[in-house]
């Protein structure tokens, strides 16, 4: 058991590598949208609605079929970019959500991650993933990152196969019975305040909210948690005992 090892785990989308990227050229490709779109507020909006309707369904915690996974991804698109003055067909929808995909698995990290989970791996840490989404589809882009070659197998939690998706804490709880680790002794990093700061407060874990998009909380927490911008920022915070 690891009851007293230190755990540090990751968020991946938009915390391992940059998430705009993918639905920005999805939405040019497709639609044609100028480079005077604003394409980080409707990301923000796009992944609101992902959230939103995938709780609805059941979705990132594997209780959905793929119906109800496609009228989610395609509707996402449709509702957020209503709020931007742009209507689009479901057929469009569809052929953004293929775009995205293609986008998807050809990412690469943040500068800095992957060297940052191997210091503190050599450091003596045990260091992971906690992912919302389907297994074979966050997978797929952790393959696509080589983060398999940084963490062990045993270390990546995606919700749907855990059968519960953050921000419910019980996501944390399973991660810490199967890795023998306390919540106490635990450090969550994620870019999501809804999911990733506001769920691993709840489950009482160490919090740093990956902000690297500067964007404002979204409510109050029951908790403390603290900022970083970079993975540089990270390292510091992590590693150099002074910013802990």
């Amino acid at each position: 058991m690891n009851l007293h090892k230190k755990a540090l785990f990751f968020d991946v989308d938009d915390t391992m590598y940059d998430h705009l990227h993918p639905t920005r050229d999805a939405l040019r490709t497709v639609l044609g949208l100028s480079e005077r779109f604003p394409y980080e507020e409707a990301y923000h909006r796009i992944r609101y609605y992902s959230d939103v309707l995938s709780a609805k369904g059941g979705l990132l915690e594997g209780k959905a079929g793929q119906d109800e996974l496609e009228d989610m991804r395609e509707g996402r698109f449709v509702l957020a970019l209503q709020e931007f003055g742009v209507n689009i067909t479901r057929e469009q929808a569809v052929d953004i959500q293929k775009e995205y995909l293609d986008r998807q698995y050809r990412i690469e990290p943040f500068e800095g991650a992957t060297s940052l989970m191997d210091e503190l791996s050599s450091a003596g840490y045990l260091v992971g993933l906690i992912t919302n989404g389907l297994e074979d589809h966050q997978m797929s882009k952790i393959r696509a990152m080589a983060l398999e070659n940084h963490i062990a197998a045993e270390h990546i939690f995606v919700s749907g196969t855990v059968g519960y998706a953050k921000p419910d804490p019980r996501i944390f709880e399973v991660v810490n019975e199967r890795t023998g680790t306390l919540a106490e002794h635990c450090c969550y990093i994620g870019d999501s305040w809804r999911n990733d700061v506001a769920g691993a407060v709840a489950a009482n874990w160490r919090v740093i909210w990956f902000n690297h998009r500067k964007a404002a909380p979204e409510s109050e927490v029951a908790g403390v948690y603290e900022t970083a911008a970079s993975y540089s920022e990270l390292k510091k915070l992590l590693l150099y005992p002074t910013y802990v």
